[in-house]
């Protein structure tokens, strides 16, 4: 006999594998619209390679998500059958590619935090999860080292690439602290060792910004306002755009098979 208290976890549980899951679907859309139109060919393949690994590691979260749902539902189903309003990635990740630089500083921040927290949801007391993030790490690894470089090489670069790299900081910096939202969803997991605090790492993720940055020449932006809302579905208008571009063969062959 399930009790209300085993029942509220395993829906914690869901939400959890999905909002993670889906920070890495949507980053992962987002890299894979570089396929093609990279500045170099070393890029192009680069980047295609961690959309795929982004992906891969949603998928994972998502078809875990379903199978402790046990509704007859599949990834797929998650991936290309919800609507804007159920998506729950933070907006970090949705932001548009407005130019090589862009995209770059919008996986530093990510990759800086994934690193950090994989490293420590390897000891969640959820198996399965404890596996995913062991594999995900290794992949975020190489993300991180790819991104970090890049963020070297422009920043420390011509005055230019300088410069493209402080916009993009001062434009992404008020999404960076939703990295670190928690609520009673989370409390609740991390009473049950599931998952731990994000404010555990928060204070070494901004020390490797800050180190990064300082070698980068680049400025911190002032704190200001955040955004949040992604965990409670509320998006920029930049969601609505990728998904209708993500999801319209699933959409308008519904069912098939290939």
């Amino acid at each position: 006999m399930t009790t209300n208290t085993e029942e509220n976890t395993r829906k914690n549980i869901i939400e959890f594998l999905i909002r993670f899951g889906d920070d890495r679907l949507i980053l992962g859309h987002r890299l894979s619209e570089w396929c093609g139109h990279a500045p170099i060919l070393e890029e192009d393949i680069a980047l295609a390679n961690i959309a795929l690994d982004c992906i891969g590691q949603a998928s994972s979260l998502l078809k875990l998500a379903v199978e402790i749902e046990g509704e007859n539902r599949s990834e797929d189903d998650l991936a290309y059958l919800r609507n804007e309003r159920e998506f729950k990635n933070i907006q970090l990740v949705e932001q548009p590619n407005e130019d090589f630089a862009y995209t770059i500083v919008r996986q530093f921040f990510y990759d800086t935090f994934a690193v950090l927290y994989l490293e420590k949801l390897q000891n969640s007391s959820l198996e399965d999860l404890a596996g995913i993030a062991a594999k995900s790490l290794k992949e975020s690894k190489y993300h991180f080292r790819h991104s970090k470089e890049w963020m070297l090489r422009l920043g420390d670069g011509t005055e230019f690439s300088n410069q493209k790299v402080q916009s993009a900081v001062n434009d992404l910096w008020q999404f960076t602290d939703e990295l670190f939202y928690e609520d009673e969803i989370n409390t609740q997991l991390i009473e049950a060792g599931i998952i731990f605090p994000a404010d555990e790492i928060k204070t070494e993720w901004i020390k490797i910004i800050n180190e990064i940055f300082s070698r980068a020449k680049i400025l911190l932006p002032r704190d200001g306002g955040m955004i949040y809302g992604g965990r409670n579905g509320i998006h920029s208008e930049y969601l609505g755009h990728l998904l209708a571009e993500m999801q319209i063969v699933a959409r308008s062959y519904p069912n098939a098979k290939w």
